[in-house]
């Protein structure tokens, strides 16, 4: 199919060439479900606010996590510029300074013993990293959770509970056993089943699951189970790390150390795709023999170590993860309020910790319509991959009192408007 060359640059490019484009050359389906959102085009975006081509701003709360330190943050912005302007990309033959600085910033914040880390460009991308140090320590047999999610490449497929997103793709890994999410007694009959060969892989709180907060000590168990029959233990925080549910990991809440710890999302500062597999010492020791075991031409690119470095330092310097807490217990409280106050029937739960919050509808086609009314309202938030009827809420951890009152506003308006359609 040929469409019109478009002449210009990105920002002059119109609405309706953007469009034709996204549908010449990209995915029609997705092209059909951003027509359901009125085919907004984007256009630049600032800590919590999204403006699109045609001049409306947008309260960004969702993002699927990426934007804990809000889009463009000034710091980690002028990071990636400075290194851009010495070198974009290394000749992967001498070393990289960056990358060590990087390295260095991320397990200065890391659950003591994770010494050790592996760059590479995605959540997807972390998960085969873990899956791959399991195998090279001999752990065949792989365990992961129901409707948890890690990823859509072969072996994080694999993993991903989902037989949606699977069957298209199958034969998937070989030796995959899926267990119910909390459930200590299913891990225990899984362990025992092969001792010393298992490897378990789980969130500390499932997000695309629809956020599924576990049982009080459930990964603690977890932990020790997997000590007890000699497994290996990676921790997908991925989507939770860095301070989205109100502590640095999930790790820190459960008092647990894993042998891999997977990160993504919140670790680009919403500028440069990156995430990264911190280790024990021994569960590195295979990447340690072998330096080309398991290697990426774009593994810690000098762009994307800078935004890395920069946005843990932000993090840090800027409190984000105590303002994550307190700014996400009000909004959990206040949220709750008003569904119960506006749509009790429609309603069947508000949950979550930090700022990972799941507001679940009677059925999906609500959820559905709970987007669409925010969207009309000038809110974004995201669906939930693995539970349809689950809208989660991912505000930035810079969200300032003025846009939690626009978030609340506008929750309260669209359930009110539901109220009366169903």
């Amino acid at each position: 199919m040929n469409t019109p060359a478009v002449d210009g640059s990105i920002s002059t490019i119109s609405t309706d060439e953007a469009i034709a484009l996204h549908r010449a050359h990209l995915s029609k389906g997705r092209s059909q479900l951003a027509a359901m959102f009125g085919s907004l085009v984007e256009q630049s975006a600032s800590g919590a606010r999204v403006t699109t081509t045609d001049g409306q701003e947008f309260l960004n709360c969702g993002g699927y996590g990426v934007f804990f330190t809000g889009a463009g943050h000034p710091r980690i912005v002028a990071a990636v510029k400075e290194q851009l302007e010495k070198q974009a990309l290394s000749t992967r033959l001498f070393l990289d300074p960056v990358v060590g600085l990087a390295a260095q910033a991320l397990t200065s914040v890391a659950p003591a013993g994770l010494d050790r880390v592996h760059f590479a460009g995605s959540g997807t991308e972390a998960t085969e990293t873990a899956i791959k140090l399991a195998r090279a320590h001999g752990k065949r047999r792989l365990i992961s959770t129901e409707n948890g999610y890690h990823g859509k490449t072969i072996g994080a497929l694999s993993l991903t509970a989902k037989s949606f997103y699977q069957d298209p793709f199958r034969p998937l890994l070989p030796d995959v056993e899926h267990i119910p999410f909390g459930d200590t007694a299913a891990l225990a009959a899984a362990l025992a089943s092969g001792d010393g060969e298992a490897c378990v892989v789980l969130e500390p709180v499932q997000s695309e699951a629809g956020v599924i907060v576990p049982p009080p000590g459930y990964l603690k168990e977890v932990a020790a189970l997997c000590r007890e029959h000699n497994a290996f233990l990676v921790v997908d925080e991925v989507m939770t790390g860095l301070g989205r549910l109100g502590a640095w990991w999930g790790c820190d809440l459960a008092e647990v150390r894993p042998d891999v710890l997977l990160i993504g999302k919140a670790l680009s500062g919403g500028v440069v795709p990156v995430s990264a597999a911190l280790a024990t010492p021994e569960a590195f020791a295979p990447f340690d023999a072998d330096p080309f075991l398991h290697t990426s031409t774009y593994s810690g690119a000098p762009i994307a170590m800078a935004a890395a470095r920069a946005t843990v330092e932000v993090i840090r310097d800027e409190h984000l993860v105590d303002r994550a807490a307190e700014t996400g217990a009000r909004l959990l409280a206040a949220l709750r309020a008003i569904a119960a106050d506006r749509a009790p029937h429609l309603v069947r739960e508000v949950r979550g910790a930090g700022l990972l919050i799941g507001v679940e509808l009677v059925d999906a086609s609500q959820a559905g319509e709970l987007l669409l009314e925010l969207v009309d309202r000038h809110v974004v938030v995201n669906h939930s991959l693995n539970a349809h009827p689950v809208v989660r809420f991912t505000p930035p951890a810079v969200i300032t009192p003025d846009e939690e009152t626009q978030l609340l506003e506008a929750v309260d308006g669209a359930l009110s408007a539901m109220a009366k359609k169903f």
